[in-house]
């Protein structure tokens, strides 16, 4: 797995999806995009592609696209429509796009070529903890309750789906 950190400026969602798909199909690599607000940090992604995976592998993915399998556990929800918001939007988008299988490198080299890409720039290294908190309904009487990172909480929540089947 990589990931590219970047600001990515999209004029329209559905011409930017069918881009980064044409992009995953030639070099055998699943992208996805993220509105990096909603991630936290490299780990946390790094666990919704291990579960995304395990649960493609039992035949129990809900989404047949393993992007969009991947969207759903990084989310922490089943509900694709709820897990969208996870994803990039029309307009700026402060962004996270991981790349997994195949080429990963040229894949994202692909992507720094789109006309949505205004640039690299690091944005996972400051996250914005109330929006975590709100997006994965991690109360502050749970964070008070443990000395765990907010990371591992969220991760937690993408663990969770799995029992949630």
């Amino acid at each position: 797995m990589e990931s590219l950190e970047c600001v990515l400026d999209v004029d329209d969602l559905d011409s930017f999806v069918a881009e980064i798909g044409e992009i995953g199909e030639t070099h055998g690599t699943t992208l996805q995009a993220f509105d990096a607000r909603y991630v936290a940090g490299p780990r946390h992604l790094e666990r919704a592609v291990e579960l995304a995976d395990r649960s493609i592998d039992r035949g129990e993915n809900v989404a047949r696209d393993r992007a969009v399998e991947i969207l759903l556990y990084a989310a922490g929800r089943r509900q694709i429509d709820r897990a969208l918001e996870m994803g990039v939007g029309e307009g700026r988008n402060r962004a996270v796009v991981l790349a997994d299988g195949g080429e990963e490198a040229a894949a994202l080299e692909d992507v720094r070529e789109l006309a949505a890409f205004a640039g690299s720039e690091p944005t996972l290294e400051a996250p914005d903890e109330d929006v975590l908190q709100e997006f994965f309904e991690i109360p502050d009487r749970e964070r008070a309750a443990t000395d765990a990172s907010l990371g591992a909480l969220v991760r937690e929540r993408v663990a969770l789906l799995e029992v949630e089947k």
